[in-house]
């Protein structure tokens, strides 16, 4: 079992029509990643598709993916591709739901944006996720 000391919430930075596809596609093929970003993303329906057990090393935050379980929604920009929190309500209700089932399984573990790491210069997840979940 990997010591987990964090729970990274993410945003795609993509519009919500994004597929799970053509991220993972992206992830191979512009970055050359042979893991996925994240272990679990969430459809703008609220679906999870998970990609990654959380036993394996995701790519999610840079210096910190061996101690970190990352969880992204499909979205976080508007249409001229700043920044904005865009989860539906279905995402909303899958990731509270998914960060409590991570919590439990890992009490000690600190939920906190992809832009709250140190040294990150980004936006993600384009909302203040450490105040939001801060009493999971």
């Amino acid at each position: 079992m990997r010591n987990i000391k964090y729970i990274a919430v993410h945003c795609t930075a993509t519009a919500q029509t994004a597929t799970v596809e053509n991220i993972q596609k992206y992830w191979r093929e512009h970055l050359g990643w042979q893991m996925p970003g994240y272990h679990f993303i969430i459809k703008a329906n609220g679906e999870i598709a998970h990609l990654l057990d959380i036993e394996k090393v995701s790519n999610g935050v840079k210096g910190f993916n061996s101690e970190t379980i990352n969880i992204s929604y499909i979205g976080g920009v508007d249409s001229k591709n700043n920044a904005k929190d865009t989860r539906t309500p279905e995402q909303k209700a899958t990731l509270l739901k998914l960060l409590r089932e991570m919590k439990n399984k890992f009490p000690k573990a600190i939920i906190q944006g992809h832009r709250d790491f140190p040294n990150v210069a980004k936006a993600c997840p384009s909302f203040d996720a450490k105040n939001e979940y801060k009493n999971l």
